[in-house]
């Protein structure tokens, strides 16, 4: 039964999400109220209350929720890959479109990907990006000295790869909405993982 309730929660949690994302896209961050995010689920603005505590943390939730995607996912990779390979698939998970729940629009992963652009450009929301952030990268951090035999409580390196692993995946996301033609992520990620492990050499001259 507690199975149940956790499940229907995160759905609710999930569906509150999307439809702060979707209004958001559609009307701008400053013409959405809480009462319209609950309308557009079916529940009263108590509810919403009680799983964020703004619209902006519900915004802001489905980038947390995917970012830690991350980490449960170099978890889950070969034991013997390499640690850069084993993060560059972690990664790409993050911008599968992945099975939803069922309250997600019809075309949530790109529904994501809109909203990813008002998270970049709306200035109330960026207090909530970097707290999901550091929330996200923390526990990749976490993930990333259980795969290397490191302390995160001592040893720098896993915050070091999770930093940097963040700063790619950011740096991408930009690319990616200001390309034109666009490039697609699945293509930008490895990319910028694989000169990150390569140290970051020179590029070569066009």
């Amino acid at each position: 039964m507690s199975g149940l309730r956790e499940r229907k929660k995160a759905e609710t949690r999930a569906a509150l999400s999307w439809a702060a994302i979707r209004l958001t896209v559609a009307r701008g961050f400053d013409n959405v109220l809480v009462e319209d995010i609950a309308q557009a689920v079916g529940v009263s603005p108590r509810t919403f209350n009680n799983y964020f505590s703004s619209k902006a943390e519900a915004i802001a939730f489905r980038h947390l929720d995917r970012s830690r995607r991350v980490a449960e996912e170099l978890r889950r990779r070969p034991a013997d890959e390499p640690l850069w390979a084993a993060l560059i698939a972690a990664t790409l998970t993050r911008f599968a479109p992945g099975p939803e729940v069922t309250q997600s629009p019809p075309r949530p992963h790109a529904e994501w990907v809109d909203g990813l652009a008002v998270m970049l450009a709306e200035p109330a929301l960026q207090a909530e990006m970097l707290r999901a952030g550091a929330i996200a990268e923390a526990d990749l951090a976490a993930a990333v000295a259980e795969r290397t035999g490191t302390d995160p409580d001592r040893d720098l390196y896993p915050h070091l790869v999770a930093a940097s692993v963040n700063a790619a995946v950011n740096a991408a996301i930009r690319h990616y909405l200001r390309a034109d033609p666009p490039v697609a992520m699945e293509h930008l990620l490895p990319d910028a993982l694989t000169r990150l492990a390569a140290g970051l050499p020179p590029p070569t001259p066009r």
